[in-house]
């Protein structure tokens, strides 16, 4: 059966929508979430801070600096995107999405926040969202992130197939995760310390056992290797880390007074010796001779 288009709409007939203007977050803000199946069922209301307990999240490192940015940018603008919160068959709540928002919020002083409610939802469906949520945002570490992914598996029991049907991710982006989530805590506290590229970790764990290893994990815990290139230059040399040495300034060339003076002669006789073969008419051949005296003056000054 062939698909169904709807008509092509000209420019001069076409509506344009001003990002300026205030977007009302119960219409069209929850709908977004609607037709992306991410928060259905939710009810918006404004909670007290105080009401909602927060737990461990997929988030597990906060930059001080970026959340002061994120109190003040609230506290002018006010609180963009809700929180998302579950509400239990107790009436309590719990944080599933935006820590970083309720921490800046908690900076500021603020009593209470827009909230999207849950009801209902098992332990399961919060974990996806609350993954869904943290990885869709650049901040996430690569190592919450993985750490993410596999307490999903821990608490779910499911395969990795499984996983990216509910997560929505790659089957390399799970398979990867879940490498690096089993990697020694050690190792991931000074990834995330230094900023390491995740391949480092990867290519590092898929080693056999050897002193080499050993050398090179010594490097990463200590941030002299965070690169890929610098892993496989530290292999090739025996788990070494060459420092470049720098390259000796170059010597500058003093020319003597004595050999100024002779290299200038032989210009000059040069000179004179070429003027004489070339059949100059008597005007040019004047300037040719003032121009000879003029450079020998000039280079005995110097």
């Amino acid at each position: 059966m062939s698909k169904t288009f709807a008509p092509r709409v000209s420019k001069r007939e076409r509506t344009t929508i001003d990002l300026t203007e205030k977007v009302d977050l119960k219409k069209d803000y929850y709908q977004l979430l609607e037709e992306r199946n991410f928060l259905r069922g939710a009810i918006l209301e404004v909670l007290h801070l105080k009401e909602i307990s927060v737990l461990e999240q997929v988030r597990t490192k906060f930059n001080d600096s970026s959340l002061k940015e994120l109190a003040e940018n609230i506290k002018i603008n006010g609180l963009i995107q809700p929180l998302v919160v579950h509400r239990d068959n107790r009436g309590k709540y719990t944080l599933i999405c935006g820590e970083r928002r309720f921490r800046a919020m908690t900076l500021n002083g603020q009593v209470e926040a827009p909230c999207f409610v849950l009801e209902g939802k098992t332990h399961d469906e919060l974990m996806a969202i609350q993954f869904s949520e943290n990885s869709s945002r650049e901040q996430l570490h690569y190592i919450d992130k993985a750490d993410g992914i596999f307490n999903y598996q821990q608490e779910t029991g499911a395969s990795e197939r499984k996983i990216v049907a509910a997560l929505g991710i790659s089957k390399t982006e799970v398979h990867r995760s879940l490498l690096i989530a089993k990697l020694p805590k050690r190792l991931k506290e000074a990834a995330k310390q230094f900023n390491t590229e995740k391949y480092v970790l990867l290519e590092l764990d898929a080693l056999p056992p050897s002193p080499l290893k050993m050398r090179l994990e010594d490097h990463v815990l200590t941030g002299k290797i965070t690169k890929r290139a610098q892993l496989k230059k530290s292999m090739n040399n025996g788990g070494r880390i060459l420092h470049s040495i720098p390259a000796e300034p170059k010597k500058k060339v003093v020319v003597s007074k004595k050999q100024k003076s002779v290299t200038a002669a032989m210009f000059i006789k040069a000179m004179k010796s070429k003027s004489s073969t070339l059949g100059l008419d008597e005007d040019t051949q004047a300037l040719l001779n003032k121009l000879v005296k003029e450079t020998k003056d000039l280079i005995e000054l110097q």
